[in-house]
């Protein structure tokens, strides 16, 4: 039986000109997991991250903290999956406004902007294919499947660096039955999801299966974030 250990990213750079870079909170919350995957375990025996600078960044500072540094014997090395990226949450946001006519202001202010995020996003989940959505909401699942089923196939333990909807879309996945429910499922587990909390899923003969989501114990209390 196999573990994947699917980490969301550090806190990226809400309201800067690029939000793909790693605040200086993200970097230390990546360290901070490093040094507790190091002491708790499991070593991982492989390391995939998505394509975003976040995810990069995010397992450079995971590996700092642990002391698993390039070219050192058994530092694990990392491999590169698009699969794992975050959809496009810019694009929903413009999809909805043209849709519904809504006004999208790219706010700075963190509670507005989450909820104008949870709006447009309920929208995505339920428009289906002809939504007019660059990527739709199944296409995003399905990727997201495609990336766990590869990831599965690599000697474990395996370390994923990924995003918090993406996550979401596989634990939401791995516990509805009904493919109609995931996306309200979905959306209940992507608002919660911490800063590099861990989300352990467990692969055997019957297939993989949600055994812990959204732990972050690493992290004290001044270190907890969600955006």
């Amino acid at each position: 039986m196999g573990v994947l250990l699917l980490v969301r990213h550090g806190q990226a750079s809400f309201g800067a000109d690029d939000y793909d870079v790693l605040s200086e909170t993200g970097w230390e919350q990546g360290r901070v997991l490093g040094r507790w995957l190091a002491k708790e375990g499991p070593d991982p025996v492989s390391v995939v991250h998505g394509g975003m600078r976040r995810h990069r960044e995010t397992w450079e500072a995971i590996a700092e903290g642990a002391g698993w540094l390039p070219g050192l014997p058994g530092a694990p090395q990392a491999a590169v999956d698009e699969d794992w990226a975050e959809f496009d949450h810019l694009a929903v946001l413009a999809r909805y406004a043209e849709a519904t006519g809504a006004t999208v202001d790219h706010t700075t202010d963190r509670r507005a902007f989450q909820e104008q995020f949870e709006v447009s996003t309920a929208h995505w989940t339920e428009a289906g294919p002809d939504g007019g959505y660059p990527e739709p909401y199944d296409a995003f699942v399905g990727r997201a499947r495609a990336a766990l089923d590869a990831a599965a196939a690599r000697p474990g333990p395996t370390l994923v660096v990924t995003s918090g909807g993406v996550i979401a879309a596989l634990a939401a996945l791995l516990v509805v039955p009904d493919p109609a429910a995931v996306g309200p499922v979905w959306a209940r587990f992507n608002t919660v999801i911490a800063n590099t909390s861990v989300t352990r899923v467990i692969v055997g003969a019957t297939g993989a299966r949600l055994l812990t989501f959204n732990e972050h114990p690493h992290l004290p209390r001044p270190l907890v974030t969600y955006r």
